[in-house]
């Protein structure tokens, strides 16, 4: 009897993932995984673009916005449901936009490390940039010389990783047939697609999402609000501003963020690419 199939669904954002993922898992009676850095969070629903069928998705509305999350929780927490689900013969989908987390699971990658504590993670935060430069060069010169020195970021986790001491994550995959393919539209399209989906959010009530997710006692330092549109929002319900130059900001952001993740798919391994999601479907509608 064939294994299962594991087909990733990526793309870069609204490009029609969930709607092809969906299609596909109703296809195939499979069950979907979500691979959005941001849709893992409660309360951040619209601007997340959550699909209508949430309850369909697994690793979805796992964390409060002010609790981190990152790849290695992320492919711990993924593999376990792969291997419950083959065991069981079932099929996956694994949809999302975060194409780090579908590469590091489906090529399992072998150097993830786990999340710092939160005493180390206060700790490292507290630091100047300067200061976490020439720690991270002093206890770990390699590492040092492999990051971007100029971004603070990747700067303060590499540091973390080094003052934590902690061994990679471990984790397998079972064997599936497994098939990983992208939606990317033309630029063009692209553009179109984000222009109206950021009114249909704010429309749906984003700026109201905000709002409650402020009055809860979350705020734009949050991990959550690193999610696109969310501290722009915050600002502008905190300072006030123009709602069309607030929408203006977030859809030209969007458009660049859109553009960072096709430029990183063009690297990705063993990728079928796709320009709309009716080729998806068609090319996927032998499997079952």
């Amino acid at each position: 009897m064939d294994s299962p199939h594991l087909i990733a669904i990526m793309g870069p954002t609204a490009s029609g993932k969930s709607q092809v993922a969906e299609a596909i898992a109703n296809q195939l009676n499979a069950a979907i995984i979500n691979a959005d850095a941001f849709q893992i969070y409660r309360g951040m629903d619209v601007g997340t673009g959550k699909s209508p069928n949430r309850a369909r998705y697994q690793l979805l509305d796992i964390r409060n916005p002010n609790q981190d999350f990152g790849v290695g929780e992320f492919v711990v927490l993924a593999a376990g449901l792969l291997h419950e689900h083959f065991q069981n013969g079932k099929s996956v989908v694994i949809c999302g936009g975060t194409g780090l987390y579908v590469r590091a699971l489906v090529e399992q990658y072998d150097n993830l490390m786990p999340a710092p504590s939160l005493e180390l993670r206060n700790q490292v935060s507290r630091l100047t940039f300067d200061e976490a430069v020439a720690q991270l060069q002093e206890k770990d010169s390699q590492s040092a010389s492999t990051i971007d020195l100029k971004n603070e970021i990747r700067v303060k986790r590499a540091l973390e990783k080094t003052l934590g001491g902690q061994s990679p994550v471990q984790f397998t995959i079972p064997p599936f047939q497994i098939q990983k393919v992208a939606i990317i539209p033309t630029p063009e399209l692209s553009q179109q697609k984000i222009r109206q989906r950021t009114d249909e959010m704010i429309q749906n009530g984003w700026v109201s999402e905000v709002k409650d997710l402020l009055s809860k006692g979350y705020n734009g330092e949050n991990p959550g609000f690193r999610a696109l549109g969310y501290q722009a929002i915050a600002e502008y319900i905190e300072k006030g501003g123009n709602e069309e130059d607030l929408v203006n900001r977030i859809k030209v952001d969007t458009v660049q963020y859109a553009k960072r993740q096709r430029t990183w798919l063009r690297a990705e391994p063993n990728l079928i690419v796709y320009s709309e999601t009716e080729d998806v479907l068609a090319a996927t509608s032998h499997l079952h």
